[in-house]
């Protein structure tokens, strides 16, 4: 069975959109290139509406602290009056080349994003097979839970074992584990500690 991938379609944007048209929308795409459609294409529809992204993730430059928004022209100007007062990360030449040298290979960022979404799809079913509930994901992790062993048990388990996932002592995802999609060995080497851990 598919596994359908949870991010808001844009007809639900949309309607935020037509009903919200005195307030600035702000959609954050963050993980879009994992499998979502982006509201780029609606910008010039919805003047209310400001996309935003990072390269931090899908583009694999996270310590340029780089992104961008898109949206209407005075939007934008707003956005460029105020950004020397708050941003602690002013871009210099180099940010900015590293992001255009990004987006000026595109066949090996479609490559390596085709790459973590196989690697997502076969770590799922990895995890399901040994007793996790995964929730669907469009983004580059998992967050899941195992239907018998808690999740703290689970993380300290796993991070004496050299294995890292991220565990939060929160209500009601207390029991989860948010795994980064890794390589297809540093997948293979969580599996396999888990396969240990649940005998």
């Amino acid at each position: 069975m598919r596994r359908r991938a949870l991010h808001l379609p844009l007809a639900a944007i949309e309607t935020l959109l037509a009903g919200n048209p005195a307030s600035v929308v702000v959609i954050d795409e963050a993980y879009v290139d994992f499998g979502a459609q982006s509201a780029i294409p609606l910008v010039r529809q919805y003047p209310n509406l400001l996309v935003v992204q990072t390269l931090s993730k899908s583009r694999a430059l996270a310590g340029l602290r780089l992104g961008f928004a898109v949206g209407d022209a005075g939007l934008i100007a707003a956005l460029d009056t105020v950004k020397n007062s708050f941003n602690s990360y002013p871009l210099d030449r180099l940010a900015i080349a590293g992001g255009i040298a990004a987006f000026a290979d595109d066949a090996y960022f479609q490559a390596r994003r085709n790459e973590v979404m196989a690697s997502r799809e076969a770590l799922v079913a990895a995890l399901v097979r040994l007793g996790f509930e995964v929730l669907p994901s469009a983004a580059n992790f998992l967050f899941a839970r195992h239907r018998e062993r808690a999740g703290a048990e689970l993380f300290e388990a796993l991070r004496r074992d050299g294995v890292l996932v991220r565990h939060f002592k929160h209500p009601r995802i207390d029991r989860f584990l948010r795994i980064t999609v890794g390589t297809e060995a540093q997948n293979a080497r969580l599996i396999a500690a888990l396969e240990s851990l649940l005998r």
